[in-house]
């Protein structure tokens, strides 16, 4: 699938129709959002997984806000990801929290910390389903959690 099609194939799975122009513009303001568009103006119509892997989340981005969604869930967004990369995704987050709610599970306590307003610490032990151990501002969450469990894993004694 092509960068462009990527971007609207939320638009196809929800069944919105948009003219040419208006498809045009949704993806250049999606990909902009997305922090995309300069890396791949030129290249629009060639294949989405030719991109770097870091390229390639920011498409996914691109192609959930196509949508206009209200929350946007991003499960581990850079995993797996080079510094760069990573960084990139980041400001990405930072330039969209003022028009989306973003959730983000992640494991990487620094990114939890650098990235989020609030903070939310789940824990299975042993098997048993997962529950909220402790959720609050990032950094109270941080600089002195209430629940020991928390401390520990926040200064990375265990996980």
């Amino acid at each position: 699938m092509s960068i462009y099609d990527n971007v609207l194939a939320g638009l196809r799975l929800t069944g919105e129709r948009r003219s040419p122009d208006e498809k045009d513009a949704l993806v250049h303001d999606c990909l902009m959002k997305a922090g995309l568009w300069k890396e791949v103006e030129t290249r629009l119509r060639q294949p989405g997984g030719a991109l770097s892997g870091g390229q390639q989340q920011r498409l996914c981005i691109a192609r959930a806000l196509a949508i206009r969604p209200r929350v946007l869930l991003m499960d581990e967004p850079c995993s797996a990801l080079d510094p760069t990369s990573t960084r990139r995704i980041e400001q990405t987050i930072e330039e969209l929290r003022t028009e989306v709610t973003i959730v983000i599970v992640t494991h990487n306590m620094q990114q939890a910390h650098r990235v989020s307003d609030y903070t939310a610490f789940f824990l299975a032990e042993q098997g048993a389903p997962g529950y909220i151990i402790e959720h609050g501002v990032t950094e109270a969450m941080f600089d002195s959690p209430q629940d020991p469990r928390t401390m520990d894993y926040v200064h990375g004694r265990f996980g």
